[in-house]
């Protein structure tokens, strides 16, 4: 199966027709989602239990874990250890698990997070501490996917059940992380398109969310991508594409184009909203 979704459900006027649409509203499009919410601070169950019941059965959450996790947040001043911190955010996230709802955990590292020694015995740590659970690993730092680390890197996302996300990002000249498509993970893959925006991904100014993922993809890199989507999805059990390319509001509508080039029509989405006539 092929999901596709977008990050956020809220901002989304191309697919609801609404400036800002509820989960509920957004589950009617869509099968699948991506929630930041818990990067910035781990939510209350209770939350957590609210976002499964405004989904149908058949809807699936991709969940990027906090940063304190991701090794981009202060997370000390908050947990005595690593171990209570990631016991929190399990603890509030159990309502989407359980529910059956979760598709997978993402953490997302920085571009620092570089190919050492010290960082593979961390990715251990998080296969120990997320034992059982789905988890993708999105790698923004490209000496993983070097001549020389490339085939260590996927023999260790493999030999760990971890899914390598395929990325596609900007290229940027001193830190370039390739599209790749290849799956580490035989029972799901997860795709997250961020755009092309070389400009736009650099910027620090206090206008960058204006900026990083400011791209419309076209019709010809739309049919490359879905391509790539198609093979991946022959080779595994489920596949999940996020389209975050939203800063100026794209997201929706290359996904619709992709959606289309696939041939892809969903069932058991929650009921939409009908007029007064």
């Amino acid at each position: 199966m092929i999901r596709l979704g977008l990050t956020s459900f809220n901002e989304h006027d191309k697919l609801t027709g609404k400036k800002r649409s509820t989960l509920y509203e957004y589950a009617g499009y869509l099968p699948l989602v991506e929630m930041d919410t818990a990067y910035y601070g781990i939510p209350k169950q209770d939350s957590v239990r609210e976002w499964t019941k405004s989904v149908p059965n058949n809807f699936r959450f991709v969940m990027k874990v906090y940063s304190g996790i991701s090794c981009q947040g202060e997370w000390q001043q908050y947990y005595q250890s690593e171990e209570e911190m990631v016991e929190a955010f399990l603890t509030s996230m159990a309502p989407m698990y359980e529910s059956g709802k979760l598709y997978a955990f993402l953490i997302q590292f920085s571009a620092t997070f570089s190919c050492t020694k010290e960082n593979v015995q961390y990715l251990e740590k998080i296969r120990h501490w997320f034992a059982g659970f789905p988890v993708a690993i999105e790698l923004r730092n490209g000496s993983w996917y070097s001549a020389k680390y490339i085939k260590q890197t996927l023999s260790f996302m493999k030999k760990n059940d971890f899914s390598l996300v395929v990325v596609d990002e900007p290229q940027i000249p001193t830190n370039p992380v390739p599209f790749f498509p290849y799956a580490t993970n035989d029972q799901f893959v997860l795709f997250r398109f961020h755009g092309r925006n070389a400009a736009g991904w650099m910027a620090n100014d206090k206008d960058w969310r204006k900026k990083r993922t400011l791209y419309r993809y076209n019709a010809e890199e739309i049919a490359e991508l879905s391509e790539a989507v198609g093979k991946i999805a022959r080779e595994t059990k489920e596949v999940g594409v996020i389209f975050n390319n939203n800063s100026g509001g794209d997201a929706a509508g290359n996904l619709l184009e992709m959606k289309a080039a696939l041939g892809l029509e969903y069932e058991q989405l929650n009921p939409k909203q009908m007029g007064l006539f």
